[in-house]
């Protein structure tokens, strides 16, 4: 949610991540240093080295390792693909993460705005996840995924931008702005669905860690770039910030629009018919499901343990302002260092996910994240906030590297899309759940005195459903990478 950033990447990348954060780090070093050419070729695959007719002519340095990811062989491809995650993230942090929760609460009070904030999120989310299925299966038919992205983006844009006309302090303008941030949260969700999806298309089988993990790592810069602006520009959660988010996403989002080809996989062209008749998919997309083994099983443990991942990006701001006592731009510069601190610890989960595994990968961070969440509702403190955000913030980004790419193995090529909605639909229901329980037991305790306590609560909460996830991940099996058996056969989907 996710899509793919410490506290707004996301996706995250899913789930919400996809609210804050892409929702889904896919991060590592991309290239390591003087690493010799017969470990680059069994890191890469077959078209890491010289490839004839696959890397473009004149490429070189960087740009022809980056041009060996891709079937196109060309290195602008994923990089324009990467660039999308630094728009999209730029969204999820400045709106999700930081600014509306703090809009939100300037209008309607601490306890009545988290818990309104809460269930407008919880709306968007909801919504979309009743038609997430649909959305992926419309787009198998005919294989195209970009035009979908593009409309659901668009609708985010402008969405955002509108809530940055309202006046703020008014209860009852407030609940316009919540509709509005529903709107935009919701075409946020589909938009990573179609994003996500198109990962096999700039990516080999072999590479599709480290492109995923480049994406995460751009979208970290997506983070520290919006949240350096508003610390800048002194924004806090005024108009100005809203509109420099949707500015910024509209100009990044454009790359992978330009430069991305896909090409169709039928024929078939999209009918009113097919649209009315989708509606029946989710309990065929159930039935495809249960012939795959492990996967019913992965996507209920999905839910369980993106509920507290999606629940802190929606409530990192707030969480910072009224449990621990900071200021707007002390939470937003506190957010920041958090971002860089999980960037560096970071960078070894895409070669963890290609060297030991998703699953493998995907336990780990779920570890640090029980650790994570313990230090974080124990002690309400800046020292003890940091050090778990750090925890936390890393490891989203662990969470949407490699469960993505888990995924991607567990799906049958020609039913990415398909299966795709139903990962989204795990991750968002979770997303629905979490933030109105979260939202309803600090409202909850807050009106019966409990002060900060209501808040260590609220978070220590999700430590049971984190336990819960990890515990069904375990007994997921993990298929081979796609195309291991035969290295030199032609693997990938056509486009890019």
């Amino acid at each position: 949610m996710g899509r793919r950033h410490a506290w707004g990447a996301g996706r995250h990348h899913a789930g919400t991540c996809p609210a804050g954060t892409r929702p889904e780090a896919r991060i590592r070093p991309v290239f390591p240093r003087a690493a010799p050419p017969a470990r680059i070729a069994r890191m890469a695959g077959p078209l890491a080295l010289d490839p004839p007719g696959n890397v473009a002519p004149g490429t070189g340095g960087l740009g022809r390792r980056l041009a060996g990811l891709t079937p196109s062989g060309r290195a602008r491809v994923p990089a324009a693909w990467a660039l999308y995650d630094f728009a999209n993230t730029i969204y999820s942090y400045a709106i999700v993460t930081y600014a509306m929760g703090l809009w939100t609460v300037d209008s309607l009070g601490a306890a009545d705005g988290q818990l309104w904030f809460g269930i407008a999120n919880a709306a968007s989310v909801g919504l979309n996840a009743l038609v997430s299925p649909i959305l992926g299966a419309v787009s198998d038919r005919g294989g195209r995924r970009l035009p979908y992205l593009l409309f659901f983006t668009a609708l985010c844009i402008g969405a955002t931008s509108l809530v940055a006309l309202l006046p703020t302090g008014a209860p009852g303008i407030a609940y316009v702005g919540l509709v509005l941030f529903s709107v935009a949260n919701f075409a946020y969700q589909a938009a990573l669905i179609y994003y996500d999806a198109t990962l096999p298309v700039v990516s080999l089988p072999a590479t599709r860690g480290r492109v995923s993990g480049i994406g995460v790592a751009v979208g970290y810069l997506g983070t520290i770039t919006v949240g350096l602006l508003i610390l800048v520009l002194d924004s806090g959660s005024s108009p100005l910030t809203f509109l420099l988010a949707a500015g910024l996403f509209a100009l990044f989002a454009v790359p992978i629009f330009v430069v991305v080809r896909e090409r169709p996989t039928s024929d078939h062209r999209l009918r009113l018919a097919d649209i009315v008749g989708s509606w029946s998919q989710l309990a065929v997309t159930l039935r495809d499901a249960r012939q795959v083994p492990g996967l019913l099983r992965f996507l209920v443990g999905r839910f369980f343990y993106t509920d507290p991942v999606n629940t802190v990006i929606v409530v990192a701001s707030v969480f910072a302002t009224e449990a621990i006592g900071m200021t707007k731009a002390e939470a937003n510069v506190m957010l920041l260092v958090i971002t860089v601190a999980a960037v560096v610890a970071s960078f070894g989960w895409g070669l963890s996910v290609e060297r030991f595994g998703p699953k493998r990968t995907l336990l780990a961070v779920l570890g640090s994240w029980c650790v994570g969440l313990v230090i974080a509702g124990s002690v309400l403190s800046v020292p003890t906030f940091f050090l778990a955000g750090v925890l936390l913030g890393s490891g989203l980004g662990g969470v949407w590297t490699s469960d993505r790419v888990f995924m991607l193995r567990l799906s049958p090529p020609d039913k990415v899309g398909e299966f795709f909605g139903l990962y989204g639909l795990a991750g968002k229901f979770s997303a629905v759940t979490g933030p109105v329980l979260y939202g309803a037991i600090v409202a909850t305790l807050l009106g019966a005195g409990w002060g900060d306590g209501a808040y260590q609560v609220g978070i220590l909460s999700f430590l049971v459903l984190m336990v819960i996830g990890a515990a069904l991940l375990v007994g997921v099996p993990e298929p081979p990478v796609e195309g291991a058996a035969s290295p030199g056969a032609q693997t990938g989907p056509a486009g890019a």
